[in-house]
């Protein structure tokens, strides 16, 4: 997942200058583009950020507060089409700031043409960003080809951080910057009668295995907020499997031998008490019905499941929500059927019949004190979590 994405929230708080393109375009969650005949008052028009041809002593930088904030695995600085004027070099650092205590930072409006005020200095300074923790040290780019410039660097570091700065020797352009990771939640602060979203991508959740993704990925329908657009969803091919002719049993639900499905690993083991499925903008390929459910998983068994494509022995699974008619464009909640069983899962299993899109799905529930982090025993007992169910 982009952690720094302005589709999950990310932000650029500060940039040294924005003369020909503001900083904002780096985290863009399109591809850059380029569009040759285009100017602007101060220059060739580019979809990234790039300052001017520096000729002050420094270098320019710039400041970015992470959407999703977590764990980071790795970066791609990518200088698409800036093929005679991008940033030789690079270097990253990172914070974890605290949100409460951060100074407050002048919003930024429309930059082009711009560079940071003396006010604007003096507001970023607070952050002590020079003291930030190196994730790449001062690296040269390599341009690639002028429509694919991807440059990738690992990183490997189990801290949270919430904050980036991006380091740009001396100056030029960059046109995206995508901080891959996965979100991390302090569950410790979480209030114990509150359900939580426990698959949500924010919180650590992540999708790790799937039938189809013609159209979309299933990690987006964990993301953050409403889906924008079918684009925002899980979006499978059709089936070629289909019947000639479709026929329904007496609940209406069709009746096909195929589907697709996508596995989950939740943010943090739990008892899922709460479901939502949203069908949003899928008016015309939503899925006829579909059924959710879960397992508990040691991170080695999850390993070896992975290698088996998800081949797991059917009493594995426990259902949370049994075989349920869907409709077009609607958010449908279900109680999990675990509010009787209280049975804590690690992995939800979302499955779709016979094919189609999905927006977003919801599992809402209690974290539990599961420990995975070694092979575990066969459970002698079941984990109960005290709650209130929602009306």
């Amino acid at each position: 997942m982009d952690m720094a994405s302005e589709s999950v929230g990310g932000k650029i708080l500060f940039a040294t200058d924005d003369f020909f393109a503001p900083a904002e375009n780096l985290i863009k969650s399109d591809s850059p583009c380029f569009k040759g005949h285009e100017y602007t008052e101060f220059g060739k028009w580019m979809d990234g950020w790039e300052t001017r041809r520096k000729r002050i002593p420094g270098h320019d930088w710039c400041v970015l507060r992470l959407g999703i904030q977590g764990v980071i695995r790795g970066f791609d600085v990518d200088v698409s089409y800036f093929t005679g004027d991008y940033a030789p070099r690079v270097s990253i650092q990172a914070a974890n700031l605290e949100e409460d205590k951060l100074p407050e930072i002048p919003e930024r409006g429309i930059r082009t043409g711009a560079a940071a005020t003396p006010e604007e200095f003096e507001a970023i300074a607070e952050l002590k960003s020079d003291d930030w923790s190196y994730l790449v040290p001062m690296t040269a780019l390599k341009p690639g080809n002028p429509a694919s410039g991807h440059n990738y660097f690992l990183v490997n570091s189990q801290q949270r951080w919430t904050h980036i700065r991006l380091n740009i020797f001396p100056d030029g352009g960059i046109a995206r910057l995508r901080v891959f990771g996965t979100g991390q939640k302090d569950w410790t602060a979480t209030d114990p009668k509150e359900p939580a979203d426990l698959v949500a991508i924010a919180f650590g959740g992540v999708c790790v295995g799937f039938s189809n993704a013609k159209f979309g990925h299933p990690n987006n329908i964990i993301g953050v907020g409403g889906a924008k657009s079918m684009a925002d969803g899980w979006e499978t091919a059709r089936r070629l499997d289909r019947p000639p002719i479709l026929e329904s049993d007496e609940n209406g639900i069709l009746l096909v031998r195929g589907c697709e499905w996508a596995v989950f690993r939740l943010a943090h083991p739990g008892v899922i008490t709460r479901i939502e499925i949203d069908t949003k903008y899928f008016e015309g390929n939503a899925p006829d019905s579909c059924k959710v459910d879960g397992c508990i998983l040691t991170t080695q068994e999850e390993e070896d499941v992975i290698k088996q494509k998800w081949i797991l022995p059917a009493h594995k699974w426990k259902p949370l929500l049994p075989v349920t008619k869907l409709s077009p464009n609607q958010s449908h909640l279900f109680d999990s059927l675990t509010l009787e069983l209280q049975d804590v899962i690690t992995h939800a299993r979302l499955t779709i019949v016979p094919d189609g899109g999905v927006s977003r799905l919801r599992l809402r529930g209690f974290p539990s004190s599961i420990c995975l982090l070694r092979p575990r025993e066969k459970p002698m007992m079941k984990f109960s979590v005290g709650f209130k169910a929602n009306p």
